[in-house]
This record gives structure tokens, C-alpha cells and sequence, in this order.
């Protein structure tokens, strides 16, 4: 009987196993395909899903999607179609799951195996290119994700998908007119959720927050109640009314989620976030103890942080902050990019303005027209008292006529600094009566200021 844990091959070595499989199956030897083998051993594996995050039969339909999948693949290692149908399988579970550090590495590599096959059709190729980009972009690879959303749309300008990832590539990388000329037209191609959303962000990065809301509602009329991306859009929606003061009714978008998609985890920490806002505590904690059971996000530890810091518990605050610390390091050494997301911890839950700075500088080196790394950057030039480069960035950052809460406050706390009091005092009420709850580092500022 063949054991496939007898075997640990490397890839290099498939094409000279294959030949001694061959010369084995001549000599009439016991039948065990070692390519086979070869191949099972290098499909990257399915992770159980928590129970909270099953999802009636999803789970059953992605398991069997992807067996289905991996047999086919085991049988030909030149199966095109299994390949895709992996990525399809491995890019969902990475936004369901949080495993991302399993997930994306394993969707690169059946891509980078399917763009190898000689047998590749066009249709084929762009499917691979248009997934390519999708995991590019989720790892924080703009540039790339931008030439290979741009191969992907070279050989079918007609599809949308390829589009939306132009798009994408553009917003990041901080070229907003070439974002707004492939929305444009990849509304024109197909207006489905995925276009509606990306017009929807757009609107938003302009100033535009009502039209925003509008587009973001088109999106959700659009898609099937209960699925995954579905329910993230409601969530998006839900984010942008309660960045801008309607906490009401982003309440409502988030608890919809819930129904449509029972323990949405992310709808959860959602309504955890409103709820620690309001003082509930108790009721803030619970929902995070239940996403975190669910999925490993890093953010959702990162608002544990911040929910012991308020409740008093130094200690619990200390040790999760520790394991904040711990899942973005894994992202780093599974291919993410994370820059960002270390400038924001060291601003506002470290306090090392300095260490916030060096990852934001490396940020800025790769997309120095991206406003929200502009707006990162001069919420800690503001925080170590350069007020004359806070308002430099800040000055970039505001260039779409972005109303962002937290840009605003900034900009009335900078007019302060520079003896503005009137314009200052506008910015900082305008600011709060949109959004009275900013980061905690911009909130302890604000506090300072205002004596």
C-alpha cells in the first residue's frame, strides 16, 4: 500500500519522479504513482473552518469544491481548471477565515503553477492573471497587482473583473484620476456589485460621502443575501455611516449582516466597536471574544487592546498586545505587506512615535501619493511636534477633498499649533461632530489642546 506520508518531495524533483514512475509501471511494480504522490503532497491543504463560521452548507460546498479540485489536480498536474477552481477555493477561505498567512501563499502558488502550463488558453490566462492580482493586492503588492491586473485586461478588454483591480491598484498607489477612468469603465462593462463598490470608495475619497452611500446601497442591491462578499459590502456600508456620525444605521447595516450571515465575525466587531464608543463594555467584549473565537484577525485584538486599556486591565491589555504583535509578524514572513498597520500600532497602542515613523516612511517610499499614507504621516509629525511637516502631508492628504473625520481634526489641531484658533476650532467641531470617538492617539492630542 502506498503511504503519501513516506513521501516529502520538492517540486524540482517532480519531472525525475515521474520518469521513475514510468519505469516502474514498465517493470510491472507494485502500482504507486509517486508523481501523484508528488503532486498531492504539494497541494496546499484545507484548514477546518470554526463552527461559528461554517455557514449552514457553505462549508460542505467548499469542501467538496475543493476535493473535487485536488483529485483532478493529483490525476493531471497540468489541470488548468483544478488549479483555478483551488485559487477560487483558497482566496475566499483567506476572507472568511483570516488565515491569510496559509491562504494567499497557497492561491500564488497554484496561480504561478496554472501560468506555467503550455496548454494555458487565453480565457485561462486571464482568469489567472485577474486571481494573481486579487491575492497581489490583498498582500499589499500595489505595482504588481497593477501590471498584472493591466496583462489580465490587454487580453479581454471586455470583462469587468479585470477593471476592478485596476481600479484598486490605482486608489493604493494614490493615482486617483486612472482609478476613476477604470471604474468608469468597468461600470460601463458590467455595473454589479464589484463596480458599484469601487465608484462607491471613489466617491468617498472625493468628498462625496452621500453619493457614496447611494453607490454602496446600488452594490448591495446587487448581490445574493448570505454570501461573502455580499455581507462584506453591507459591512463597507455600514463602516461609512458610522465614520460620518450615523451610528444608527450602521448599526442596523451590521446587525442585517448578522442575519443574513449568522456570527459574521466582522459584523460583530463591528457592533463591538459601537458599543465600547457608547461605554458598554461588557457587551463589547463579548462580541469580540466571539469573532476572535471565530477567526484570527488582527484587528479584532487590536481592539481588545484598546477595550482592556479603558476597563483597566493593564495586564490583559500588555499580553494581547504582545500577540498583536506575534499575527503581524507571521503576515510579514507569509509574503504581507504590513507597514501601515505596524505605523498604526506604534501610534496607538505603542506610543513610539518613533518606530510609527520608520514603517510609515517606508510606506510613503512605495505609494507617496496614497492619501492615507500622507494622513498617517502627519498624524505622527503632529504627535512628536513638527507641525510644519504634519501640515505638509496633511496638505496631501486632503488634495481629493476628502472629509475624513480624523483629517479633519487633524488639520483644526494643526491651525492651532500655527495660531489659526478660529479655523481651527471650525475644523475641530466640524471633525467632531462627525466622528466624536478618533483614534486614540488624535483623541489624547485633541485633549491636550483643548487644555
Amino acid at each position: 500500500m502506498c503511504d503519501a506520508r513516506q513521501f516529502s518531495i520538492k517540486p524540482y524533483m517532480r519531472n525525475a519522479l515521474h520518469l521513475v514512475a514510468l519505469v516502474a509501471a514498465f517493470f510491472l511494480l507494485p502500482a504507486c504513482n509517486q508523481d501523484s504522490v508528488a503532486v498531492e503532497d504539494n497541494i496546499p491543504k484545507l484548514l477546518d473552518r470554526s463552527e461559528a463560521i461554517m455557514n449552514g452548507k457553505e462549508w460542505e460546498t467548499v469542501q467538496n469544491n475543493y476535493v473535487a479540485a485536488r483529485n483532478s489536480l493529483v490525476k493531471d498536474s497540468t489541470n488548468v481548471e483544478a488549479r483555478l477552481a483551488l485559487a477560487r477555493v483558497y482566496i475566499l477561505e483567506a476572507r472568511v477565515t483570516g488565515e491569510h498567512g496559509h491562504y494567499y501563499p497557497a492561491a500564488l502558488k497554484v496561480l504561478q503553477g496554472a501560468l506555467r502550463q503550455e496548454s494555458l488558453t487565453p480565457d485561462e490566462r486571464y482568469q489567472s492573471l485577474t486571481m494573481l492580482a486579487s491575492v497581489q493586492l490583498s498582500q499589499h503588492e500595489f505595482a504588481d497587482a497593477l501590471l498584472t491586473s493591466e496583462q489580465a485586461v490587454r487580453l479581454n478588454p471586455y470583462a469587468a473583473i479585470g477593471y476592478g483591480a485596476i481600479v484598486d491598484s490605482y486608489v493604493e498607489l494614490g493615482d486617483y484620476e486612472k482609478a476613476v477612468e477604470a471604474a468608469d469603465r468597468m461600470i460601463q462593462v458590467k455595473p454589479d456589485l464589484r463596480s458599484y463598490a469601487r465608484v462607491s470608495y471613489l466617491r468617498e475619497i472625493h468628498g462625496n460621502v452621500d453619493d457614496a452611500l447611494q453607490s454602496m446601497r446600488l452594490a448591495l442591491d446587487a448581490g445574493y443575501p448570505g454570501t461573502e462578499e455580499t455581507s462584506w459590502v453591507r459591512l463597507t456600508l455600514g463602516n461609512i455611516l458610522a465614520q460620518y456620525g450615523r451610528t444608527a444605521e450602521a448599526k442596523d447595516q451590521y446587525n442585517m449582516a448578522l442575519e443574513d450571515r449568522p456570527d459574521y465575525p466582522f459584523a460583530e466587531a463591528a457592533l463591538a466597536e459601537v458599543a465600547a464608543n457608547e461605554g458598554e463594555y461588557t457587551e463589547a467584549e463579548r462580541l469580540l471574544d466571539k469573532a476572535t473565537s471565530a477567526i484570527p484577525e488582527v484587528g479584532f485584538y487590536t481592539q481588545l487592546v484598546h477595550l482592556y486599556r479603558a476597563t483597566g486591565r493593564t495586564d490583559k491589555a500588555d499580553e494581547t498586545l504582545a500577540e498583536v504583535m506575534v499575527m503581524l509578524q507571521d503576515d510579514v514572513d507569509h509574503g504581507h505587506n504590513m507597514n501601515l498597520e505596524y505605523a498604526d500600532v506604534y501610534t496607538n497602542l505603542v506610543g513610539d512615535y518613533d518606530k510609527a515613523l520608520q514603517y510609515a516612511e517606508r510606506e510613503y517610499a512605495r505609494r507617496p501619493n496614497n492619501i492615507d499614507v500622507n494622513r498617517a504621516l502627519a498624524t505622527i509629525y503632529y504627535l512628536k511636534g513638527d507641525f510644519a511637516k504634519s501640515d505638509e502631508y496633511a496638505e496631501v492628504a486632503a488634495r481629493t477633498g476628502s472629509r475624513h473625520p480624523e483629517l479633519q481634526l487633524l488639520q483644526g489641531l494643526i491651525a492651532l499649533q500655527q495660531g489659526n484658533s478660529t479655523e481651527g476650532k471650525q475644523l475641530i467641531a466640524s471633525s467632531q461632530a462627525l466622528q466624536p470617538h478618533p483614534s486614540a492617539a488624535l483623541a489624547a492630542a485633541l485633549q491636550r489642546a483643548q487644555g
